[in-house]
């Protein structure tokens, strides 16, 4: 089987255009999410410039609230998720220069915390909420410290701090959970591994232990799930394959197999990809099938970075100027 590379291009660009059916109306919420998942599969497949930039980045910045943080759509709360989506999105476009930094880190700052002080932004035992109610889960940990990263202001965090809670998130299997003491689960363990791949501090990670927790996420259709005795589903080719590349385990797996659970997700007539075989399709799941891939070297797809989920050569030129 191969990937329908013209049919997810075309699946994206209707979704983009349809406004009143039942997964736009379910996703009016995360909209700013869906519009990064969906143009960063576009940018994999080598097709960006399919849809029109500057009405993109005009509503990208329509999402942004007062306090300089995004919502996931126009006229929603905003929350570091959605942040780290619009920077994420202009980031594609090579065009994070409409950003106005100092209020955006700002917002981001206020998020987890009131102090004025620096030492005093986060949360006193280093950990990240999500928005302004406060909620802690070591997703905003990564979202707050790639987001800063990708801005070129990290240093405004308290490095040390942040990267000692995400530690104390960390399991006796290997792997980490949103909290101290929770579940560990795929998802979280990108996040955490993915923030200290960024801090340059993966070696606080027991790579043997959680690689081998990883790749036992692979069942014998040969997609990965998040958690023990789970069912297998496409977005843990992204979850699970970025962690097993920053900790160098990634030959763990059966990497063939895994690109056909993938391949057989697909919907050959319409195009997308759903979350395991013969489901509906949407717009999260095309993009993680389609990174999954692009981690797996699928011929004819772009590279992408697994700790900043951008392509590699949308990071190196932020970082290296390439």
């Amino acid at each position: 089987m191969k990937l329908e590379e013209e049919k997810h291009v075309q699946y994206i660009l209707s979704v983009e255009k349809r406004s009143n059916d039942l997964e736009s109306l379910v996703m009016d919420h995360l909209k700013l999410s869906g519009a990064y998942w969906g143009l960063t599969t576009l940018h994999l497949l080598g097709r960006l410039s399919s849809v029109d930039q500057d009405r993109i980045i005009d509503w990208v910045l329509k999402c942004q609230h007062e306090s300089g943080g995004f919502a996931g759509n126009v006229g929603h709360d905003p929350h570091i998720l959605h942040t780290l989506s619009a920077v994420q999105v202009l980031a594609l476009f090579d065009r994070m220069d409409v950003l106005d930094v100092d209020k955006l880190c700002s917002c981001i700052l206020l998020y987890v915390g009131s102090s004025s002080d620096v030492a005093g932004l986060q949360n006193e035992d280093g950990s990240f909420s999500g928005d302004m109610w406060g909620e802690i889960d070591t997703r905003f940990s990564y979202c707050s410290i790639c987001c800063l990263a990708l801005l070129h202001r990290l240093d405004e965090i308290n490095i040390e701090k942040a990267v000692s809670y995400i530690v104390s998130c960390k399991n006796l299997d290997g792997g980490f959970g949103c909290t101290p003491g929770a579940e560990s689960h795929a998802g979280q363990i990108f996040c955490c591994v993915g923030a200290l791949a960024i801090t340059g501090c993966l070696s606080y990670i027991d790579k043997d232990l959680l690689g081998w927790w990883l790749c036992e996420r692979q069942v014998k259709s040969g997609g990965l799930n998040g958690r023990p005795e789970k069912l297998p589903d496409v977005c843990y080719s992204w979850w699970v394959l970025s962690s097993l590349i920053m900790i160098d385990r990634v030959d763990w797996i059966d990497k063939n197999k895994l690109s056909q659970f993938i391949l057989e997700c697909q919907d050959t007539e319409n195009g997308g990809i759903s979350d395991r075989p013969d489901d509906a399709v949407d717009v999260y799941h095309t993009y993680f099938g389609i990174a999954g891939l692009s981690h797996l070297e699928y011929p004819g797809l772009k590279a992408i970075d697994p700790a900043y989920a951008l392509p590699v050569e949308v990071v190196d030129r932020i970082f290296i100027g390439k």
